[in-house]
């Protein structure tokens, strides 16, 4: 039973959410020969003032760069 658990920060749409949900099955399914029934896909949305990388926060990272605020 195939158990991905992807963490992603908030902002993706119920539709992005299901095209990756399809995207990953079907990945299991051609890679590994992976039953879609048996496949589970966990998205876990994080604020980006929790999500750092470089050294800083993301939310601050997406303002130095001048990148619009996410919501």
């Amino acid at each position: 039973m195939p158990y991905v658990n992807l963490q992603i920060t908030t902002g993706a749409s119920r539709e992005q959410k299901a095209a990756i949900v399809r995207a990953f099955t079907q990945t299991l399914v051609d890679v590994l020969g992976k039953k879609p029934e048996h496949t589970h896909v966990v998205i876990q949305e994080i604020e980006e003032a929790d999500w750092g990388f470089a050294g800083e926060l993301t939310d601050a990272w997406r303002k130095r760069q001048g990148a619009p605020e996410r919501r």
